[in-house]
């Protein structure tokens, strides 16, 4: 087979709405390295979107998910449990920041633990409205879209949100928004607009995923924390993207000296198997009657396996360490390169969830067409990168946590060569 005869026939058969990044079509992988149907090799800088942090086809997850295949691969925890669904909650309420009681329910995707989220909040509140922030993503449901701080290609076309949600703007100095403009445009929202004693939750995710990876401030964390505790506000903190080591923590909240009530949970948790969570404060998780939360295939055998591996492998490997150090080696580079790239304004992120952001050679305007020039120069040397951005502009790094040293230098390397030709258009 070819890739671009499999390319037409996805043509003819997927909805053009599934987008896709490349014309590659995968036949094997293994840690950070990708082979194709026709045997090209590619490295991955992408992970499956921040889901295999433990990268390809971790032995140890590999291992749990044939034993657990072995004996049943699905009865619906609601119908007949299983031990290990409830040995894995007992470890996020565990993990998850927060120093109170908490409770744990699996779902299968981010956008329904999103979603049970909201529903938790509003449970527990009796309130209805939802704030979120500008730029950011929470999913492509309904609810998730209609948190989602970003037009195209999320909301185009699909008609009029879900009522009774807000948008705030995130704080990002390149972008001339700071703290104190975030959180006096809260303000400004429960003086004009919403009465705050109607307020369920306000989400947030730590470091914006699709919005540019931009973290969020410690003020800002503490500032929300504070608005929350006064007006009896369920602060949601999504860790979809950035969970399971990804920050150089197990989750990004672990930085902050706050804590959120609620936190979601996806992509890394079980290593390239659907499986969600959302982990919380006991007594809000608690508010929604029996069959209120749930699904046929929450917390689906194979994923709950996968994910006790995924989480023996961070430990057993110490990967937050090996987070901090792979995202220092990249951001050093990436100055390095900056320093003779005009286009490159920013490099950031903490961890190993790195991005660097691309404006016009002048620095007046972003420049999605270099950022994507340098995707697409990438991909022809066979290095896989995902740009991101409400401009587009941003290139971000999410190469597996257990990349091998000499298969990063590599990838550094190819990183390098993309952007010069990127620069000579």
């Amino acid at each position: 087979m070819k890739n671009a005869e499999v390319s037409k026939r996805r043509e003819q058969a997927i909805s053009r709405g599934v987008g896709m990044m490349t014309q590659v079509f995968a036949e094997r992988a293994e840690n950070a390295e990708i082979w194709d149907i026709e045997g090209n090799r590619y490295i991955d800088f992408a992970a499956g979107i921040a889901v295999v942090n433990t990268g390809h086809c971790h032995p140890k997850v590999i291992a749990a998910v044939e034993k657990q295949v072995k004996a049943f691969t699905h009865t619906c925890h609601q119908v007949v449990p299983y031990e290990n669904y409830i040995s894995l909650a007992e470890r996020l309420n565990e993990m998850a920041p927060g120093d109170f009681d908490k409770k744990t329910i699996f779902v299968t995707t981010g956008a329904e633990a999103v979603e049970n989220a909201i529903k938790v909040a509003r449970a527990a509140t009796g309130r209805p409205a939802v704030i979120a922030f500008g730029g950011g993503f929470h999913g492509r449901t309904f609810m998730g879209m209609s948190l989602t701080g970003k037009v195209e290609p999320y909301k185009k076309g699909f008609g009029a949100m879900m009522p009774d949600v807000f948008h705030v703007p995130f704080p990002i100095d390149l972008h001339g928004i700071s703290t104190e403009q975030s959180l006096g445009a809260l303000t400004k929202l429960f003086k004009a607009d919403l009465d705050p004693g109607r307020v369920a939750a306000i989400i947030i995710e730590p470091v914006q995923g699709e919005g540019g990876f931009y973290q969020a401030p410690a003020e800002l964390m503490r500032g929300l924390r504070a608005l929350c505790d006064e007006h009896g506000i369920v602060l949601i903190a999504d860790e979809v993207q950035t969970g399971f080591a990804r920050t150089g923590h197990m989750f990004a909240m672990d930085g902050y000296d706050v804590a959120a009530d609620l936190t979601t949970m996806a992509k890394g948790l079980a290593g390239g198997l659907p499986l969600a969570a959302v982990t919380g404060r006991a007594d809000l998780m608690d508010a929604a009657n029996p069959g209120g939360l749930g699904g046929t295939y929450a917390g689906n055998p194979l994923g709950i396996a996968a994910s006790h591996a995924v989480l023996d492998i961070i430990e057993e490997e110490d990967l937050c360490a090996r987070a901090n150090a792979l995202g220092s080696r990249l951001k050093q580079r990436l100055e390095q390169i900056r320093r003779t790239t005009p286009q490159m304004v920013d490099v950031r992120g903490p961890g190993f969830m790195v991005a660097a952001e691309f404006n016009s050679a002048d620095g007046s305007a972003p420049d999605a067409d270099f950022a994507n020039r340098v995707r697409t120069e990438a991909l022809e040397r066979n290095l896989i990168l995902l740009t991101c951005g409400v401009y587009g502009n941003v290139v971000r790094f999410l190469a597996p946590i257990t990349i091998p040293d000499e298969v990063f230098a590599e990838g550094l390397d190819v990183l390098e060569q993309s952007i010069e030709a990127a620069k000579k258009g």
